[in-house]
């Protein structure tokens, strides 16, 4: 229960086996699976709990149980998207998949004036693409990397971040379409180790930093979606901050939405608005930058959210009718039972 994604992948990777989990490896594996957990595999091989196998619960009056789909059935659906509220997961069990040992990252780096047409690009190649790869859609500052011209330093641009999990051999070919958009300014692209890949993102959340992130699930991805997002990343407080565009569908979506909690099967566009700060007397401005693009994009979706991006959990109760819809009276039979 106190394991990091970065534990869980050392292990596994010794195997070249691996389960889907989330895209920075400091991050628990605990709250990351009872949510959900997206990540770059999640069109190849689903969510983190669509691989979950077993759990073993503290229940609230003192039972160590153990749950799967024939044992505590009701328990097992609940934790896969529920949430912690159901008792104390003390153990996880994973199904493993083969990947690795190398994989291909995408990360094309385009100014935010191209905003328009390296989304619309990226949304119709993605409808097609292998469900191998993963892309997010990046709406950042140029980073001070070898990679990037200098003179690009902290201008805001469009990366395309992408995993390519499939035969390394097909890798460069799948992922290319994507570097060669527009002109670019720069390219992370290469093919590395999977390990290095789950690191990839690491050094961008230092601990330490403040962050406030907010999700919502878009019903589409044009001109004037984009124009927004561009807006709103043209006028964050700061300059760590990113409006992330995760290009979903695949093994995820082929999921009943009454299998687990997690009902949003359907979602094809998911938006993370990262508020992230160095200083915390900055943090009601950048709460407010974070909170304005929120309410901005209602107008693009209906309102369904990532329960693992939740801000502080405001008016809880509509968000959690935005993130559980259907499934809802159900978690809550099952949270009065335990």
């Amino acid at each position: 229960g106190g394991a990091l994604l970065g534990d869980i992948d050392r292990e596994t990777h010794k195997f070249n086996l691996a389960t889907p989990l989330g895209v920075v490896s400091q991050t628990g594996a605990a709250g990351l699976t009872l949510h959900g957990g997206v990540g770059w595999l999640t069109r190849k091989h689903g969510l983190t709990i669509d691989n979950l196998a077993a759990v073993e619960v503290v229940t609230a009056d003192g039972r160590l149980v153990r749950a799967t789909e024939r044992d505590n059935s009701d328990l097992f659906w609940a934790v896969r998207g529920g949430g912690g509220n159901f008792g104390v997961v003390t153990a996880f069990e994973f199904r493993l998949h083969e990947v690795g040992p190398q994989v291909w990252m995408c990360g094309p780096v385009y100014p935010l004036e191209k905003a328009a047409e390296v989304m619309a690009f990226c949304r119709d190649y993605m409808a097609d693409a292998p469900e191998e790869l993963m892309v997010i859609g990046v709406c950042w500052t140029a980073p001070h990397i070898e990679m990037v011209p200098a003179q690009y330093y902290g201008q805001p641009v469009v990366i395309l971040l992408g995993c390519y999990t499939g035969n390394p051999e097909d890798g460069a070919d799948v992922i290319q379409p994507l570097c060669s958009i527009t002109e670019t300014i720069g390219d992370l692209s290469a093919q590395m180790d999977r390990l290095e890949a789950q690191q990839f993102l690491d050094k961008d959340y230092p601990k330490g930093d403040c962050y406030y992130w907010k999700s919502i699930y878009l019903n589409r991805l044009d001109d004037e979606v984009v124009a927004a997002l561009a807006y709103h990343t043209r006028n964050r407080p700061s300059l760590e901050s990113s409006i992330d565009i995760w290009f979903l569908g695949g093994a995820m979506s082929r999921v009943p939405a009454g299998a687990t909690p997690f009902y949003k099967r359907d979602a094809v566009f998911m938006v993370g608005v990262e508020a992230n700060w160095h200083d915390p007397a900055e943090a009601e401005l950048n709460i407010a930058w974070a909170r304005a693009v929120y309410y901005d994009l209602r107008r693009f979706s209906d309102g369904s959210c990532y329960l693992n991006f939740p801000g502080f959990v405001e008016d809880a109760s509509k968000m959690l009718q935005a993130a559980y819809g259907p499934n809802l009276p159900r978690l809550q039979a099952i949270k009065a039972r335990y």
